[in-house]
């Protein structure tokens, strides 16, 4: 209703949206690069922010202007509050409705050709498949959400399936069985059938720097070879998120976008995203949230990390911090909770009590302050690094402090 009060602007575009519980905001990083290394006038809308949040609007590789967004975010409010005097709606849109609203309306002022949309939650529900997306992407599910979603992975599977239109083009990443079993069940019922993303993978490791050791991946596919390609997001877990773009690549050249091979190997390349194993000198940020996230930066950090580690983390309530707990704590030479500036955040005594038993008391401090976990963590470092996961907002609290720091 909302949309068709502000002249549909998503009918101006083509749009892909991007499902799933982990992955999703790594495939449209990869697949914005891809794209603006082709030259295509592209708008991405991603979430949460870190730092502004703008950062959720990009606009051919850059964020929105803190005037744009605020002239659209008023038209979207005007809109929707004058929906609610009318009584055309009975609720004003939630916060995540609006920023849809606002990210489609930018895009369509903006002229782009094409969207790409981050799903927010599950699938069926979520605002932005209001926008009836012509390409939907799924990333590998797992269980997260469950009190929204569903408590098993069908039910979760189910959920995320239900962006799928009688219409849509379906390009679907590596799934556990049952997940995958309901992706297809979905399709069938519509008559569709989904592409799967490559699994053709070879991967070399190059040992030049020790300490972090290089790796290329090459990727197969039915239309072409990908070879060699240093993915600009680290982490093994990132080849199957790539290895979903290039899928989406190849459907978005059936509908004309003229994408070379070249593009899609520089895109991948260059590929950014915030937060998500990103190295600032002595601190690694990762929003692991997830016991799927947590089990891919386990693995990263076994492999790449070889220096002493003070983990820094916070979470949010509801998530499932056991798991979380019993696969990161272990790594940490010293750990630090604390709870992230959110209403939604757990306390540093809630998290302390998924600390194991045999962790020694010395090693592990309870802040009640970001700003204050900060501080220890460095005095601590000795050098090594500095791990801040848990949460996506504790990521984001951490680097506004150190950019307050910076002067920036």
């Amino acid at each position: 209703t909302l949309l068709t009060a502000l002249n549909d602007p998503q009918n101006n575009y083509l749009k892909v949206q991007v499902a799933g519980t982990n992955g999703k905001g790594s495939v449209c990083a990869f697949l914005d690069s891809i794209c603006n290394t082709a030259g295509i006038s592209v708008g991405t809308f991603t979430s949460p922010h870190l730092v502004s949040i703008t950062e959720r609007i990009r606009i051919k590789g850059v964020d929105i202007s803190g005037d744009d967004f605020a002239r659209h975010a008023t038209l979207v409010r005007e809109r929707s509050e004058n929906l609610l005097a009318k009584g055309v709606l009975a609720y004003l849109p939630t916060f995540f409705e609006q920023i849809t609203a606002i990210a489609l309306v930018a895009f369509a002022d903006a002229k782009v050709e094409l969207a790409i949309l981050e799903t927010g939650l599950g699938g069926r529900l979520d605002a932005t498949t209001a926008a009836n997306a012509e390409i939907a992407a799924i990333t590998r599910i797992d269980l997260d959400h469950q009190e929204y979603l569903g408590e098993t992975l069908a039910e979760i599977a189910a959920e995320k399936a239900g962006m799928i239109r009688s219409d849509s083009k379906v390009i679907v990443g590596g799934q556990q069985r049952i997940a995958e079993q309901v992706i297809r069940g979905r399709c069938r019922e519509l008559g569709i059938e989904p592409t799967f993303a490559t699994t053709n993978l070879i991967t070399k490791n190059y040992d030049d720097e020790p300490s972090y050791p290089i790796r290329s991946t090459s990727f197969k596919t039915e239309q072409g070879n990908y070879p060699d390609i240093v993915l600009g997001l680290q982490g093994k877990h990132q080849e199957e998120n790539a290895a979903l773009a290039i899928g989406i690549v190849e459907i978005l050249r059936d509908f004309g976008f003229e994408i070379s091979d070249d593009h899609v190997s520089s895109g991948l390349q260059n590929g950014y995203h915030p937060g998500r194993l990103e190295r600032d000198g002595i601190f690694l940020f990762d929003g692991a949230h997830n016991e799927a996230g947590a089990k891919a930066l386990g693995e990263y950090l076994d492999e790449l990390v070889k220096e002493p580690l003070v983990i820094v983390f916070g979470a949010m309530k509801g998530k499932n911090v056991a798991e979380m707990a019993d696969i990161l704590f272990p790594r940490a030479e010293k750990l630090i909770l604390t709870q992230p500036s959110n209403s939604r955040a757990m306390s540093a005594d809630e998290v302390a009590q998924f600390v194991p038993d045999d962790f020694e008391q010395e090693d592990f401090i309870l802040t009640n302050t970001v700003k204050e976990a900060l501080y220890r963590a460095k005095q601590l470092s000795n050098d090594g690094t500095i791990l801040v996961t848990g949460s996506l907002y504790l990521v984001g609290e951490v680097k506004k402090l150190l950019k307050e720091e910076n002067g920036i």
